[in-house]
């Protein structure tokens, strides 16, 4: 279980990045952050939900928001995903799971009959301040991008 919690601050991190990075939440601190957790790189669900995000990106920098993608795929595999569907934000890898159980994302899954544990496509929004604003659990990939970004808007008010 997560202590990450609406209107409580989230701890810092650091994950190795796209573009050989090592990016940090503190670096971001002043401005609105969109974390999205999906299973795998190069997936039909997940290949669209990063899509939206890119095909809105221009929507999400007007309010100064930055957004990053986290699986447990390989910097290597990201960079591969990043290239082949220019995406205009990073995509953090999380090999280990410590920003899966930071955030409480792994859960068991049925694949093929089998139980395996698995990321359960989650969004998170971190407001300006550090504290966590709101969060999406069992994401559903179509119209998520609008709910995001309103609520990203929201912020701005």
């Amino acid at each position: 279980m997560s202590d990450i919690r609406i209107g409580h601050a989230v701890p810092d991190f650091s994950a190795a990045a796209t573009g050989g990075q090592t990016l940090s939440l503190s670096q971001f601190h002043g401005q609105p952050v969109v974390l999205y957790f999906y299973p795998k790189d190069n997936t039909p669900g997940c290949t669209q939900e990063s899509q939206d995000f890119r095909d809105h990106y221009a929507e999400f920098q007007a309010l100064n928001a930055v957004i990053l993608g986290i699986s447990r795929d390989s910097v290597k595999s990201h960079d591969g995903f990043k290239t082949k569907h220019c995406f205009p934000f990073e995509l953090l890898s999380d090999a280990d799971e410590a920003l899966c159980g930071l955030f409480d994302v792994i859960k068991p899954k049925n694949m093929y009959g089998k139980q395996v544990r698995g990321i359960e496509r989650s969004t998170f929004l971190i407001g300006r301040d550090g504290k966590l604003a709101a969060e999406w659990r069992k994401v559903k990939v179509e119209g998520h991008w609008e709910a995001v970004l309103a609520a990203v808007k929201s912020l701005s008010k």
